[in-house]
């Protein structure tokens, strides 16, 4: 079988499908994987992976899109896959496009959470809906990490329900084993943070839709009344990441907090982050099954989540942390407070969170299923 896994940008292709990439190779099947050009793509090369880069603009280009998928008809054609797999919502939009052009046989789509959600204006949240419908009618499997986002899919008749599948997410459980951190004290001195102190940590690209600007509002409020607590923000942003209003938050926040906000940007390093923090929070305001949360679980953190799709199906309040709604930074001051002053219950929710991780959230696992169901449905 030879397979085409299409995502818009490379960062994504790294971070997120080469585990499914291996699988499917370790099945005897020849992957290639199409994404844009990027600073990940020659480390993927050297590392043996099958790299192709076609443009694929991600914000709303009619004629860059055009572009895109006449480029993609062109090399589906010429590749002649036997399946075409498509994440993120534009490429997966102008990936099935060409992919029906060029007859592909087999289309697969993972939502890797919709791009509509409750909050967005009810004009622009039919459009995107319509245009899943549209895309839906030449799809032949859906995948959703969330169970929540597999019943909006077959409510909302973008795909039939037999079509349907909800795939949950998960991560390597041997990478993210907190036994095998043993260097959090030194850690936490290069990055300047005391032995003491209570770490509050957040992972995510620097734009407004993953609560950015609530997690620092929330922390100056937090910084004023506790000392000894600090805050971590691992991530960037991309080249097509809007982020004004970003960059100002963190600029006011940096007034208030001083050296306890840390900014690490991009790192490779993620078990060992974690493993200096005390709480993760990840106030989005929209997801699918994201992967820090899991990340961060897996770690033996409680975490503090915005209350939507995919984010309420892994913590569970009061058990493995805690839920508050959408771009409230003061909700989600008092939710990390909670924890912060009373560390051992903290540490019980966290110790919590790690068992249902374990339980749940396997990557392996979820590679497996993917494989599986489309053996099941060609």
């Amino acid at each position: 079988m030879k397979i085409c896994q299409l995502c818009a940008v490379d960062f994504t292709m790294r971070k997120f499908l080469l585990p499914l990439i291996d699988g499917q190779a370790g099945n005897g099947y020849t992957v290639i994987g199409v994404c844009s050009d990027g600073e990940y793509v020659q480390g993927m090369l050297d590392e043996g992976y099958h790299i192709h880069t076609i443009s694929i603009s991600r914000s709303m280009h009619p004629i860059k899109h055009i572009r895109s998928i006449w480029k993609l008809y062109r090399y589906f054609r010429k590749e002649k896959f036997d399946v075409v797999h498509v994440h993120t919502p534009i490429a997966a939009l102008v990936g099935r496009v060409a992919a029906f052009m060029a007859r592909v046989p087999f289309v697969v789509y993972t939502a890797h959470g919709f791009y509509f959600h409750d909050g967005m204006p009810k004009k622009k949240q039919r459009f995107h809906i319509f245009l899943e419908k549209f895309a839906g009618k030449i799809t032949d499997l859906m995948f959703t990490q969330s169970e929540q986002d597999a019943q909006s899919a077959i409510e909302k008749n973008i795909m039939p329900k037999e079509r349907v599948f909800a795939i949950g997410n998960g991560v390597d459980i041997d990478k993210f084993n907190p036994s095998t951190i043993s260097n959090k004290r030194e850690l936490r001195k290069v990055l300047s943070i005391p032995d003491d102190a209570f770490v509050v940590g957040m992972i995510g690209r620097q734009v407004e839709e993953k609560g950015i600007v609530e997690f620092l509002e929330s922390a100056k409020h937090i910084a004023q009344q506790h000392q000894h607590v600090y805050f971590l923000l691992i991530g960037d942003r991309l080249e097509s990441d809007h982020a004004v209003s970003v960059d100002k938050a963190i600029k006011e926040a940096k007034k208030t907090i001083g050296s306890r906000l840390i900014l690490t940007g991009m790192r490779s390093d993620i078990p060992e982050l974690l493993a200096t923090m005390d709480a993760f929070t990840l106030p989005s305001w929209r997801e699918g099954m994201p992967r820090t949360i899991i990340e961060a679980m897996m770690m033996g953190l409680p975490v503090v989540a915005t209350d939507i799709r995919g984010s309420r199906e892994e913590v569970i309040p009061e058990s493995t942390g805690l839920l508050v709604p959408v771009r409230s930074p003061e909700k989600l001051a008092d939710a990390l407070m909670r924890l912060i002053e009373v560390p051992d219950w903290a540490r019980e929710l966290g110790a919590s969170g790690r068992v249902r991780a374990l339980q749940l959230y396997d990557e392996q696992k979820v590679v497996s299923l993917q494989i599986k169901l489309i053996q099941e449905h060609m």
